[in-house]
């Protein structure tokens, strides 16, 4: 029943990925579809008010000043919101305002779509704040994402000086991918008792007699976009954990493909955009075999259970449940972890800090490669950076000036593609030897030896995929690290879409280079799995030291 349980996901997965990525390169081709007789009357004044009449396309420069300049504005209003959101409206439960290192956290966190919450949603914000400014975000980072993807697949695959614009982008992105999807998903979400309300805090009395009070608001809403942009953030502090965010089975399986059927039709609008449908399958299939071996040793790790405990004289004859909820099990568990971290969302449905060693090490490995499905254009675009890289190392070894669709790499491109691979890392492992160095750091461990090593390194890895979930037995809301993931998140979010930017700004200005027997083939299995290689060979010569100390040695110890 498991098996079949997420074989019926995947194979849901399968059916819709390649039509929405169809749809996704008609609303970003430019060209005219039947789609602009239903959004062309609702982009066009939105349009004038901005002052965007022409639409002219832009170099990668401009491309990259309109979105960090926009992203800048909208951390600017959101910070000033959550420091008075006491004195705002619809804030029915007198919340507070915010400690200012904790708002610098979570205005950098999901405007970088993130999410990561060092606050707990139903006691931190109010309605108001929820609505206008996580809500907000959780809209603007993933149409931004989206936008910049787009840029590069345009700047890779076209002929032309320019990206695009990313206005232009920008607005379609809501209008016609997220607005949609996210009323529709909140309706459905609505039917299956999830709460959309404005109504304060239920207080209720048990049959015990006691008075217990239970935290609504408008939950549906946030979830539909939460899944949808690859966001993660939770109405609630336990996240789609909670039964109001996420009550039964039929919600869990809709949150995982909200949060996943963007992401995977991403590569075929690649492919379309491309003029080489196999292109497309060909990242596809390199991100589902990732993604099957990883989700094979978190469903297997998980259902062997811990050794400790059947030491112990318990039955673990079910798998290790703890930290889990009854009415998911381990399947619809496991293939949420691998999901969510997959896809960059950071939403949980169960503790990663209770997951067997090796059940951490996927969600820890996923987010450290950041190339598996990806958010809302992450993991299309790192999995084009390696798959320029892959060309460019078979290049060198056959004696012949790599190209990629019609263009030759050189220097520039691969400097820059460089910047962006050993950024990410130095972002991951430097902060965390520099959290084991001092006491501000250690002293958030609440799991001492190899796990406590694990938590650790698991918020920055998060923080610098721009995922969010979280090893939750970190005690991680105090200044050291609301500033120091806050930094990562910032530098993990910018330093590589700017610089793959810059790349397809310079693969656009180049030559055509017309194909040749010599040329080496990027459209068949043979380099699927080169690909596939490529990723894990760096990922291990990164990454490898880190994973041994932590979730490696942890499941050593333990048997």
């Amino acid at each position: 029943m498991d098996i079949l349980q997420i074989v019926i996901v995947i194979g849901i997965l399968m059916l819709i990925a390649k039509p929405l990525g169809n749809y996704m390169y008609h609303v970003f081709s430019n060209e005219s579809n039947r789609t602009d007789k239903i959004f062309g009357p609702i982009e066009k004044p939105i349009f004038w008010i901005i002052g965007l009449k022409n639409r002219t396309g832009m170099s990668w420069r401009k491309y990259a000043i309109s979105f960090v300049l926009t992203n800048v504005v909208l951390v600017a209003v959101s910070f000033v919101l959550l420091r008075v959101q006491n004195g705002l409206p619809l804030n029915p439960n007198a919340i507070g305002n915010m400690e200012p290192t904790l708002v610098m956290n979570t205005v950098i966190s999901f405007m970088t779509n993130t999410n990561l919450q060092h606050y707990s949603g139903e006691t931190g914000l109010t309605y108001f704040s929820q609505m206008a400014v996580i809500m907000m975000m959780m809209f603007t980072s993933a149409a931004t994402g989206l936008s910049v993807a787009v840029a590069f697949v345009r700047g890779i695959t076209t002929k032309g000086n320019t990206l695009g614009n990313f206005f232009e982008d920008f607005v379609k992105a809501h209008i016609r991918i997220f607005f949609p999807l996210a009323i529709l998903v909140t309706l459905v979400l609505v039917g299956l008792h999830v709460p959309q309300t404005l109504d304060p805090t239920l207080s209720v009395t048990t049959l015990e007699g006691v008075t217990q009070q239970i935290a609504i608001g408008p939950v549906a809403s946030l979830e539909s976009i939460k899944h949808l942009g690859t966001n993660g953030g939770g109405f609630f502090g336990v996240n789609s954990a909670h039964p109001f965010e996420n009550p039964n089975g039929t919600t869990n399986v809709i949150e995982i493909l909200s949060m996943w059927a963007l992401a995977a039709g991403l590569p075929f609008m690649y492919g379309r955009f491309a003029k080489n449908k196999k292109q497309g399958w060909v990242i596809f299939s390199a991100m589902m075999i990732l993604f099957l071996v990883f989700l094979t040793i978190a469903y297997t790790a998980e259902k062997s259970g811990n050794p400790l405990l059947s030491g112990l004289g318990i039955d673990a004859s079910q798998g290790s449940m703890e930290g889990k909820e009854v009415r998911f099990g381990i399947a619809q568990s496991t293939l949420f972890t691998t999901v969510t971290t997959a896809a960059t969302t950071g939403t949980v449905n169960n503790m990663h800090d209770t997951l067997t060693p090796l059940g951490g090490l996927v969600p820890l490995a996923e987010m450290m490669l950041n190339v598996v499905f990806g958010g809302k254009g992450v993991g299309l675009v790192n999995m084009l950076m390696y798959a320029i890289l892959a060309v460019f190392i078979s290049g060198l070894m056959v004696g012949r000036t790599p190209e990629f669709l019609g263009r030759k790499i050189e220097s520039r491109e691969m400097k820059l593609i460089a910047i962006a691979i050993l950024t990410h890392p130095f972002i991951i492992l430097a902060p965390t030897a520099i959290a084991f160095l001092t006491d501000l750091g250690k002293g958030a461990i609440t799991n001492p030896g190899y796990h406590g090593i694990s938590q650790v390194l698991y918020e920055f890895t998060s923080s610098a995929a721009n995922n969010g979930s979280g090893f939750e037995g970190l005690a991680d809301n105090t200044p050291f690290w609301n500033i120091s993931t806050g930094l990562v998140m910032f530098f993990g979010r910018y330093i590589s879409m700017i610089a793959l930017l810059a790349v397809a700004g310079s693969m656009n200005r180049k030559q055509w280079v017309p194909e040749t027997l010599g040329t080496f083939r990027t459209d068949n299995a043979l380099f699927t799995f080169l690909l596939i290689g490529t990723i894990i060979l760096i990922g291990a010569l990164t990454f490898l030291p880190a994973i041994v100390l932590g979730p490696i040695a942890e499941h050593l110890t333990i048997r």
